[in-house]
């Protein structure tokens, strides 16, 4: 669960974190996040919900039936992508390496999503701390296994262009390097010019984490619901927030 450090006294800032066994040894995460230079974003789920019209499965049902029409293809496994598009896409990949339908899903893909940015619902307090961490003079950046174009849709419609620049890095049109894999991640740190020791990531998934504890970049996971909470915990204790409100330097409790 996530819980409040015990003994805060009245007005200190609140620490969060998720615990196991009753201990509570992970670091605060509003700390990681003061004491960072560069924060790295995951796109959908710390920035805003992308597929919520259309949804992941009416997408995912539209690629495997394209597939189907265009090369009459089924993959093995399919039903388990049923509300994951990127992850049929990958799965198309790996049962056809050789083939470019997964190009061609992949552009597809690439063409709903920026569709869905038009529409996405952002993450409640995102925005904010955005801008926040911006006026601070910290870099920004995004690594996220979405289409670049498709952030660089949403960033726009919301007027935060500016705050990430040119460090949007999404995944490769060959499907390759997908988190866990830190090669988005890598790339962004390159673009920001920063080290993994002077940056946070800020993920919604435990691929988000691997992906940084590959690379040795901190951590803060973003776990809304007690389900995400749970896939962390497994992981070992990780330094987590279930609303990004309590990520600013504004917030009281």
């Amino acid at each position: 669960m996530i819980a409040e450090e015990p003994g805060r006294m009245r007005g200190e800032a609140p620490q969060f974190c998720l615990l196991l066994d009753g201990r509570s040894d992970v670091a605060d995460p509003r700390e990681l996040l003061a004491a960072a230079k560069c924060v790295l974003f995951d796109f959908d789920g710390p920035v805003c919900d992308l597929f919520t019209n259309p949804t992941a499965s009416e997408v995912a049902g539209r690629l495997q039936d394209w597939l189907s029409r265009r090369f009459g293809v089924v993959i093995p496994g399919a039903a388990q992508f049923a509300a994951d598009p990127l992850g049929y896409v990958a799965s198309v990949k790996e049962h056809h390496p050789d083939s470019d339908m997964a190009k061609e899903l992949e552009r597809r893909l690439t063409l709903e999503e920026e569709r869905a940015a038009e529409l996405a619902l952002p993450t409640s307090g995102a925005k904010d701390l955005i801008r926040e961490l911006g006026e601070s003079r910290i870099r920004l950046g995004i690594a996220t296994n979405n289409s670049a174009a498709a952030v660089r849709r949403y960033l726009e419609r919301e007027d935060l262009t500016e705050s990430f620049g040119a460090h949007v890095h999404g995944r490769r049109p060959d499907v390759a390097g997908l988190k866990p894999d830190p090669d988005c991640l890598s790339r962004a740190l390159t673009s920001t010019g920063s080290s993994p020791a002077e940056s946070v990531m800020l993920g919604d998934s435990v691929s988000d984490l691997e992906a940084a504890d590959a690379l040795g970049v901190p951590f803060i996971a973003y776990a809304a619901n007690k389900d995400r909470q749970d896939q962390f915990m497994s992981h070992g204790p990780v330094p987590t927030v279930d609303r990004l409100t309590k990520l600013s330097s504004r917030w009281r409790g």
